[in-house]
């Protein structure tokens, strides 16, 4: 409602204009406020497992509101639900929108969240090659928190990528940068997701023990700082603790770590994780000699195929592809010559991420990295 004095035209139509600016701004502040109270409210729904209606309350906040910054906000909120029930599709639309709000807000911040949003989307439907360029489009944008906040998280999304097609080197690379901003930022939550990643990592490459170790120190700051923190953390521990206890021959142990990471992906209605347990399960009867839960599993390796059907024109064609794939990615020991991945056997990385047998690194009587000769034998953090 207007003041008197400026009804019965007392007031300046500078008093007027003054007036209505700052009636505009109480206005737009509390459309602010209101908005931020509908996203906690819609926080603590998703929290306490109400996740569809927490959903709705987004969604409605996303139709109604008109305040860019709550708008921006909201999408993350609908991004990061939708990436933990395994909606990717629906995930990538959502980030899509937020990158559209970010542009017309015009701040270099809210772009590069979005854009890792983006990078994130792609890497959760294994389009690693979009993923790379969004998380290099994060890391060129000037004037922003990435130094400081998110480049971490950047150079995971970016390992993980590098990961998914096999480029282990540049993979290890980026999961130092991620490992070391961890660190410097005393960012536990981020330490946790690496620590994760690299037991994927060492699994793939057959160090079964540091295949363990990084999922067993991700379960660690669990427990020491993940009070506030969603049990998907904890989930993706003892999941990567179970994949790792299988390949070491500790069935009993891996049983119960896939357990309960099954229970609490139920609990959330994570559906990648719960195929993920699936899958270890399935390995774990397997290892059992449990034939007929052995059927559950869904992927063998061709060479395995070949060899059982006797095939030996298409076996011999698959071993020289593998060899020819472990020269491509370098995947070998720069020392003996021995194609890491094969067996398993322990691996030390040095701070330039070439990675070597350790016995091999501990007959070696050189000072620097017997690959580059750039880096020193000291080992990295991973």
């Amino acid at each position: 409602m207007l003041p008197i004095e400026l009804i019965n035209g007392k007031g300046s139509i500078r008093k007027l204009a003054a007036w209505s600016r700052a009636h505009a701004v109480t206005h737009h502040r509390m459309g602010q406020d209101q908005t931020k109270q509908q996203i906690e409210k819609g926080l603590q729904l998703y929290q306490s497992n109400q996740t569809e209606k927490a959903l709705q309350l987004w969604m409605k906040v996303l139709e109604k509101s008109s305040d860019l910054v709550g708008r921006f906000r909201v999408l993350g909120c609908l991004v990061t639900a939708h990436s933990e029930m395994g909606r990717y599709k629906e995930m990538l639309k959502f980030a899509v929108v937020q990158i559209d709000t970010a542009r017309e807000l015009e701040d270099a911040n809210f772009l590069l969240e979005s854009y890792l949003n983006l990078a994130r989307s792609n890497e959760k439907l294994c389009e690693f090659h979009k993923t790379i360029s969004y998380c290099k489009t994060c890391l060129g944008l000037p004037g922003t928190r990435a130094a400081a906040q998110l480049g971490g998280q950047v150079s995971l999304s970016m390992g993980n990528a590098f990961l998914g097609l096999s480029l282990f080197q540049k993979a290890l690379e980026s999961f130092e940068k991620a490992l070391r901003y961890a660190h410097n930022n005393d960012d536990a939550m981020l330490e946790c997701r690496v620590c994760c990643s690299l037991g994927s990592f060492y699994a793939q490459v057959k160090d079964y023990e540091k295949a363990l170790f990084f999922p067993c120190k991700a379960a660690e700051l669990v427990s020491d700082y993940g009070k506030g923190w969603s049990l998907k953390y904890r989930a993706m521990s003892q999941y990567h603790m179970a994949v790792a206890y299988r390949l070491l021959g500790h069935l009993g142990s891996a049983m119960e770590c896939c357990e309960e990471s099954m229970k609490i992906a139920l609990q959330h209605g994570d559906r990648p994780l719960q195929a993920l347990c699936l899958l270890c399960f399935a390995d774990i009867h397997r290892s059992r000699g449990d034939l007929q839960l052995a059927q559950l599993k869904l992927h063998c390796l061709s060479e395995s195929i070949y060899r059982s059907k006797g095939l030996q024109r298409e076996l011999r064609a698959h071993v020289v592809r593998f060899h020819e794939c472990v020269e491509e990615t370098e995947l070998y020991c720069g020392l003996c010559g021995e194609s890491i991945g094969e067996k398993n056997s322990r691996l030390q990385a040095l701070p330039c991420s070439h990675i070597f047998h350790l016995r091999c690194l501990q007959n070696n009587r050189t000072q620097s990295c017997p690959n580059c000769r750039r880096s020193s034998m000291k080992p990295g953090f991973v």
